[in-house]
């Protein structure tokens, strides 16, 4: 059994390899979290190894190609020219990782309950290979006490144990895919360790890689700072949303409003209404909540209500959608639409959740005939749920005035929407894009 004094030079000498780039750093899950986490290791100067079940993401990266539009492919090429980075699909590997961070999904099953099939799945994989000295990092967003109840056990099932043999912490995404005032980087990292020198580890190694770390006191703190974080949109973002509504009934724009209100100094903040939620966050990790709370025999009304408005923005859409062409005569079932923008939101290609499916099927259901543009998604079907089985369409002047309504989804920085103002007929605008043209006369529509 070693003792404290032994535990402590060690913890100290995997401190001090953080610090010298002697550890290899390893992201499980290339996605939207985990691509851009292993290009901050690689550019702090780690030996890196990515892995993914996907071999077509394997393949693109090792040709130095980026999959995703917001991570240029210079980037993936400048890390492997260092020579120090590696992706594959071979599991087995991970022994040879000094930390692994896992970035799985954490999606909601048919009956809305969390689905960590995934997480378990990798954290098996893991413990495969788990070897002393070890630090494991979970980065998927889940309800508290999943990295004590679930990833913990399997963890040292093998008899290693956790803050003397290996290292466990807790660490939550905070990805915001476009945004280009905030890079992986410089968005303060949370971080909860199981144990003492669980937290001092991922300090270290975190604090090498990211501008900043904040330490939170356990893993579980560290699980309910993400849901808070998307639990305050969520909400907020329902109540935009219903006040929108309201503002239709009584004939008031409520972009205008939030315009006004935003100028009081304190005690307002800006949350902009849409067509539904979308992206892996809002839309989702509420739900974890709400389900772990009921073990606790307690109701998260707020959250649920919140999500019953945001969910129902779709449905609120196409009614206005269908009210705008019957006002101008249209008849309903046979009429085209063109919607512009499939992705959650603006100047990116992530259709996770996104908002447009269930508008698209909801129109498809009134026997109207709908086709999209959106220089950012060329195909939809997408290989996963919500498939629309359709491709962009170019966006020309006759596509424009053979459609009977243009339906602005997403509000791409990319598109001009006074020329989209000057050849459509009708706009049904959910994102305020047309706020500032010129000619709008009864042409525009808000939803």
């Amino acid at each position: 059994m070693p003792t404290k004094r032994t535990e402590n030079s060690q913890l100290k000498k995997r401190i001090q390899a953080f610090r010298d780039r002697q550890a290899t750093a390893a992201v499980i899950g290339l996605g939207y979290v985990g691509l851009p986490l292993l290009m901050e290791f690689a550019r702090a100067g780690y030996p890196v190894i990515g892995f993914d079940i996907d071999p077509k993401k394997i393949k693109q990266l090792k040709a130095g190609k980026s999959y995703f539009h917001h991570i240029p492919s210079e980037r993936v090429k400048e890390a492997l020219a260092t020579g120090r980075f590696d992706c594959t699909t071979d599991f087995a590997r991970l022994g040879e990782a000094d930390a692994i961070s896992i970035c799985v999904p954490t999606p909601l099953n048919k009956y809305r309950e969390p689905d960590l099939s995934y997480v378990e799945q990798t954290t098996r994989a893991v413990a495969a290979t788990l070897r002393r000295g070890q630090l494991v990092i979970l980065e998927s967003t889940t309800y508290p006490g999943t990295t004590d109840e679930l990833v913990l056990p399997l963890l040292e099932a093998g008899g290693l144990k956790v803050g003397r043999d290996f290292y466990l912490a807790f660490s939550p995404e905070r990805e915001d895919p476009g945004n280009p005032s905030f890079t992986t980087r410089t968005i303060p990292k949370v971080i909860g360790g199981y144990t003492p020198a669980c937290k001092r580890l991922t300090e270290a190694f975190y604090g090498e890689v990211f501008e900043r770390v904040v330490a939170v006191s356990s893993t579980r703190a560290a699980e309910l700072t993400k849901l808070l974080e998307n639990i305050f949109r969520s909400v907020n973002i329902a109540l935009v949303n219903e006040m929108k509504v309201l503002g239709h009934r009584m004939d008031i724009d409520i972009f205008e409003v939030i315009d006004a209100a935003k100028t009081k100094p304190f005690g307002f903040m800006p949350f902009y209404p849409g067509p539904g939620l979308g992206g892996h966050c809002i839309p989702i990790d509420p739900f974890y909540l709400t389900w772990k709370a009921r073990e606790y025999e307690q109701t998260t009304r707020f959250i649920e209500l919140a999500g019953e408005i945001n969910t129902g923005m779709p449905h609120y859409v196409v009614q206005r959608t269908v009210e705008a062409l019957s006002d101008r005569g249209k008849k309903i079932k046979g009429a085209k639409v063109l919607v512009l923008g499939v992705a959650y939101k603006k100047d990116i290609d992530d259709v996770r959740e996104s908002p447009a499916v269930k508008v698209v099927e909801l129109l498809r259901q009134r026997g109207i005939r709908v086709s999209y543009h959106d220089p950012y998604v060329p195909v939809y079907p997408r290989g996963r749920k919500g498939d629309l089985g359709l491709s962009s369409r170019k966006l020309t002047a006759g596509l424009l005035r053979s459609a009977d309504a243009v339906l602005i989804l997403t509000d791409h920085s990319c598109i001009d929407y006074q020329w989209v103002l000057d050849h459509a007929s009708l706009i049904i605008d959910t994102r305020n894009a047309t706020s500032a043209l010129r000619r709008r006369g009864k042409k525009v529509v808000k939803a």
